[in-house]
């Protein structure tokens, strides 16, 4: 039991001390390089200026450089580099143990992490150099949903995932419509990614959601992945040491999509490969996810139908920053929500 305590802790550990050890290196090129927007604001999803939004935001958008999520992808790689030169180069018998990445739990996540970093990294570069024009919203999504019918094609062909758990009640028996439905759980996903918008708030949530279903694979016995999200909580947590208000930087798209695409993968891995429930536990464990998605539907379906909003500005968080909440309250309140959350979520797993 000590040894599998210290694989599911030990690599965590890693990855937060070398996160907290690159950021200042990352800081200082951002900082020497200006890696935020030269200009300001934003508009809507229908053309038309975001009045709300950039009277909230747009002057901290050109003094606040952007990419920090390399922090957090960037921890990871080096951490699980190292750990794999110890086992092969010592030949120590407790590297070997601890290393987690392995072909059956972790090569998917872990290689869908470092494609959504890379892609998001691609659009961040565009949106400094291209006066916050980024790669267009079409192609990204045209990207993830073929990357999720891929993913989605390999569980239900290679590993024979045809159900969806269902608490207390039989399997759902969906067979190769688990491959849009795969589609459809990553592209919501990766749109909650847009809770990245006020100092600390996306970290503190995503640290709990990791850290909840890292809990939810031990569960399961999947111990490589639960090493591998707790993992990736640790990295988040190096990010939230420097993005805690006022943020030395922000996530952007290389680190949300990073995230968001690997959760879709963990959600997925966590459900009835083994046996288990994760897509089931995704609304009460990422409920702040949920409510960030709802919140711009809603925004939208509200204004074109009724011709009125019903937020001040989504997603919900800033619109709790419109009606005067100052933002250091938002983000606590969410990072309470976010743990009594993923607490609820673990306990539920156990007992179904």
């Amino acid at each position: 039991m000590e040894l599998l305590i210290l694989k599911i802790l030990l690599p965590a550990i890693i990855t937060f001390t070398l996160g907290v050890l690159l950021t200042p290196l990352l800081t200082h090129y951002l900082f020497k390089y200006q890696i935020w927007k030269k200009q300001g604001g934003k508009t809507t999803l229908s053309g038309e200026t975001a009045h709300e939004f950039n009277r909230l935001k747009a002057e901290s958008e050109t003094k606040t450089p952007r990419m920090g999520g390399i922090v957090i992808w960037g921890s990871i790689v080096l951490a699980v580099g190292l750990l794999f030169i110890l086992t092969k180069v010592t030949n120590i018998p407790f590297f070997a143990d601890v290393f987690f990445l392995s072909r059956s739990q972790t090569w998917i996540p872990f290689s869908v992490l470092l494609i959504g970093a890379l892609v998001g990294l691609l659009n961040d570069f565009y949106d400094v150099q291209h006066g916050g024009r980024g790669v267009r919203l079409s192609v990204r999504l045209l990207f993830i949903s073929i990357l999720a019918a891929f993913i989605g094609w390999w569980f239900y062909s290679k590993l024979g995932v045809t159900t969806i758990g269902i608490p207390f009640a039989e399997p759902l028996f969906v067979g190769i419509w688990l491959i849009p439905i795969f589609i459809l759980l990553t592209n919501a996903l990766y749109a909650s990614g847009v809770i990245d918008g006020i100092d600390g708030l996306s970290g503190g949530v995503f640290g709990s959601i990791f850290i909840a279903y890292g809990g939810v694979a031990f569960i399961q016995s999947q111990y490589d992945l639960a090493a591998f999200c707790v993992m990736i909580a640790g990295a988040i947590l190096a990010f939230l040491w420097f993005n805690i208000p006022p943020a030395r930087f922000w996530m952007t798209e290389t680190g949300s999509m990073a995230l968001t695409l690997t959760l879709a993968v963990v959600v997925l891995m966590t459900d009835q490969l083994v046996g288990g429930y994760g897509l089931a536990l995704l609304p009460i464990i990422g409920f702040l996810l949920v409510a960030t998605v709802a919140s711009n539907v809603i925004q939208v379906f509200s204004k074109k139908f009724f011709g009125r909003k019903v937020f001040r500005i989504a997603p919900l968080h800033h619109h709790f920053e419109a009606i005067g909440w100052p933002s250091y309250k938002v983000t606590m309140r969410y990072w309470i929500i976010s743990m009594i959350c993923a607490i609820s979520g673990v306990i539920l797993a156990a007992i179904l």
